[in-house]
């Protein structure tokens, strides 16, 4: 696996046991449809969480919902009507980017909310 792959792995998991501790209950990693990825699908309470996690070894140079841009929100969105519509869901819903940065230990950033459709 190259680098950046195992860091992105690194980071996913990081989120997803951040996430868990402070409450949220992980429905589904990697879910994919077609070409489209969601890192993670949680349940926040009764709202359905889809997040992005976002890892870089700085963020120095950008906050991480900077690098979620227009086209990857657009992508997202898609993948997110997919699971709905196969999990016939029908609740609230939210899109959420946690930033996971591995300079000088693990740091975690949630920004929930953080997109709309």
């Amino acid at each position: 696996m190259s680098g950046h792959l195992e860091i992105g792995r690194l980071g996913e998991n990081e989120a997803a046991t951040y996430l868990e501790k402070i409450g949220y209950c992980i429905v589904a990693k990697n879910w994919r449809f077609k070409n489209l990825e969601i890192d993670i699908i949680a349940e926040d309470k009764d709202v359905l969480a889809f997040v992005e996690v976002k890892t870089r070894h700085s963020f120095a140079l950008a906050d991480a919902d900077f690098f979620v841009d227009w086209k990857k929100q657009k992508r997202l969105i898609i993948a997110a009507e997919a699971y709905l519509h196969y999990r016939g869901y029908k609740g609230e819903i939210r899109f959420d980017i946690v930033a996971v940065t591995l300079d000088k230990g693990v740091h975690i950033e949630l920004i929930k909310d953080a997109f709309w459709t």
